[in-house]
């Protein structure tokens, strides 16, 4: 089967001949690898280690400076000022915002005088060429992330303040950012009929031991928007990929009732998220995405550690709708190549069917 084939079986809940698996890590990771492996190109990398890539595109924007899938961090086109900062003693680096373009707004008509982008600025048109090179891979095409974007027009402490003190200002900025990708993202389905299989609607509403805002607040602010966007999606025969860190077992009962289908990533040693648990109370409603431990297990375990972690996650989730081996988010710039590479040869040996 091919890498794209895995995922529809899987997403049909259908068994493929193998566990499917897909690669998260970031630029520094990647270009280790390509050294590391001896390989090309990204294609090659996946080949090398047999991964089912999800291939992450988007319409481009004529007026960004930054080329990526994820439109909310197209900063140049929301006005949001970034810097790159190193860590890890150089390592790498991850870019932060700086100055937020709303962070003194005070009224609904600052808000709505703000110069938005142009949703007709995105070449929908173009999008199913990008696809072009990619066949025989699952397509990702279209990212919605709105508290995501919220947070770095306006501020991660305000933005908080704002669902609670403030939701006229932040019921205001939600429906500009929904508005824009709605229609982006309806466009690009349009243009590429057949071709997308995934889109992403996601948020970052975890940390380690909680949620960063109530349950009530999610379904005032955040839920109404998610769900309208998860209707259009799958009326275009498409599915939702739900991307949220951390410990957010609260509210995967609302998020499968806007109509997620795939929960990533599964990070299993924050508070209320035990695999086991996770498989038995959401297995048959959820395909889950990731659950190999990169803050413990990836960086610092020995290759046993990461394959014997693989076979129980496989195990775990043997009987769910579906699971997707992956790093629970982006493989960082300390993880080993060996280790890398013991996950998918995991993969090889405990996916089979």
């Amino acid at each position: 089967m091919t890498p794209r084939e895995r995922w529809l079986a899987v997403l049909a809940g259908e068994k493929p001949d193998r566990q499917p698996c897909d690669y998260w890590g970031t630029a520094e990771v990647t270009s280790r690898l390509l050294k590391d492996l001896g390989c090309a190109d990204e294609c090659a990398l996946y080949e090398r280690l047999g991964v089912d890539k999800l291939v992450h595109l988007a319409p481009k924007h004529r007026f960004a400076t930054e080329d990526t899938w994820h439109m909310q961090s197209l900063y140049s086109i929301w006005h949001i000022k970034t810097t790159d900062i190193a860590y890890g003693e150089g390592i790498g680096t991850y870019t932060e915002t700086v100055a937020p373009p709303l962070a003194k707004a005070t009224t609904v008509a600052e808000i709505d005088a703000f110069d938005w982008p142009d949703p007709n600025d995105w070449d929908t048109a173009g999008f199913a060429a990008q696809c072009e090179p990619w066949k025989g891979y699952p397509i990702l095409g279209g990212c919605y992330e709105q508290f995501y974007l919220y947070c770095r027009l306006r501020g991660m402490e305000q933005a908080l303040e704002d669902v609670v003190a403030n939701p006229d200002i932040a019921e205001a900025i939600l429906d500009h950012i929904f508005q824009i990708h709605y229609e982006v993202i309806d466009r690009t389905l349009k243009a590429a009929p057949g071709l997308i299989d995934i889109v992403y609607v996601a948020e970052d509403l975890g940390t380690q031991e909680s949620l960063l805002m109530s349950p009530r607040s999610f379904r005032r602010h955040l839920k109404p928007r998610m769900l309208k966007m998860a209707e259009m999606v799958h009326s275009h025969g498409v599915k939702v990929f739900h991307h949220d860190d951390g410990a957010i077992r609260p509210l995967i009962p609302e998020l499968i009732e806007l109509g997620i289908d795939i929960l990533n990533p599964i990070q299993w040693r924050c508070r209320g998220m035990e695999r086991e648990a996770l498989a038995r109370d959401f297995g048959p409603k959820l395909v889950f995405h990731g659950g190999v431990d990169n803050q413990h297990t990836m960086p610092f375990g020995s290759p046993e550690d990461v394959r014997r972690e693989v076979a129980d996650n496989i195990r775990i989730f043997s009987a769910c709708r579906g699971y997707v081996v992956a790093p629970c988010h982006n493989l960082q710039a300390n993880t080993p190549t060996a280790n890398i590479v013991a996950l998918y040869d995991a993969v090889k040996e405990f996916g089979a069917r």
